[in-house]
This record gives C-alpha cells, structure tokens and sequence, in this order.
C-alpha cells in the first residue's frame, strides 16, 4: 500500500508505536516528517476535511505555545489555527495516517486498524 501516508514525529513515541504498527501488517508507507517538511494552508485543509475534522480538533495543545497564542480561545477561528500551524508544525497533532480509507489521527496507534 505505497497510498499509505503518516505524518510522523519520530520524537513522539504514538507515532513510533503507529508506523510499527503499520511495518507489522506489511504495510511500507511514506514517511512524511512534518515538523522538517512543513504543512501548506491547502494540504491542511485536506486533510482535516478526509479526517473529517475541524482545525480545532488536530490542535496540539500539550507541549506547544497553542495557549499562549490564543489558539483555545472559543473564539479562535479555523483560519487563524491552521495558519498558526503553518508556521509552527508542533501545533498539529499527530501521528496522522492517511489511506485510500480515509484519514485519522491514531492516538492511539491501534486506530489505524479501521484505515487498512
């Protein structure tokens, strides 16, 4: 399944336990390292919408400055999260696993099962 993707932290050990898990089933996927390559506004965009979830929802609070950005604010728009995001890729949550099934965030790395 060379159409498997995961957006991957090699720092977070989620997305370790995920691309293991994934090397397990027999499955080589692309290896994306968000936090060297970036996002784009329209690749974000995507993604959230095959995931099927707001900016808000992939925010990564923990261990980010997403608080002292105003980012949690309830009035915090889409807009202004996912441009925080391109400029700081800490700020999406991870890992994220995209395959010709759909997209989820796979905390934990288990729900990649429902992907495959």
């Amino acid at each position: 399944m060379s159409d498997v993707v995961i957006y991957h932290n090699p720092a977070c050990g989620t997305s370790r336990n995920t691309l293991a898990l994934l090397r397990e089933k027999g499955i080589e996927p692309q290896v994306v390292e968000y936090l060297k390559t970036g996002w784009t506004r329209e690749q974000l965009e995507a993604l959230f919408e095959k995931m099927g979830v707001s900016a808000r929802e992939a925010l990564r609070v923990k261990g980010t400055k997403a608080d002292e950005l105003g980012l949690t604010d309830p009035g915090a728009s889409d807009e202004a999260i996912i441009a925080a995001m391109v400029m700081d890729p800490i700020l999406v949550n991870r890992p994220i696993v995209s395959t010709p099934k759909g997209a989820a965030l796979c905390r934990p790395a288990e729900l990649i099962l429902g992907l495959l």
